[in-house]
């Protein structure tokens, strides 16, 4: 039986706990995954690579195509007009 809201509608409170705790478990597990990506990219630093390039190389892989190129043609549009355009 749902439990009633303080002056308010019923709340079930049993599916509210249910809904907190896997959000937390999968924030949880956000950070564990976070720390598994910063040992990735200290690694790929210690082997020389230029960890900025690699963190711009992965978020250029998660976009679409469109959408990339459609990015990149506004970029150029942007630094042909102010006379830039050797910067991309």
């Amino acid at each position: 039986m749902p439990d009633v809201g303080h002056n308010g509608p019923p709340i079930a409170s049993d599916q509210l706990r249910s809904i907190i705790e896997r959000v937390e478990t999968l924030e949880d597990e956000k950070a564990v995954a976070a720390e598994y990506i910063n040992e990735v990219y200290a690694e790929a630093k210690s082997n020389g690579f230029d960890t900025k390039s690699l963190r711009k190389l992965v978020s250029l892989r998660k976009k679409d195509r469109t959408k990339l190129l459609e990015d990149k043609a506004m970029l150029e549009l942007y630094a042909a007009a102010l006379g830039c355009l050797d910067l991309v």
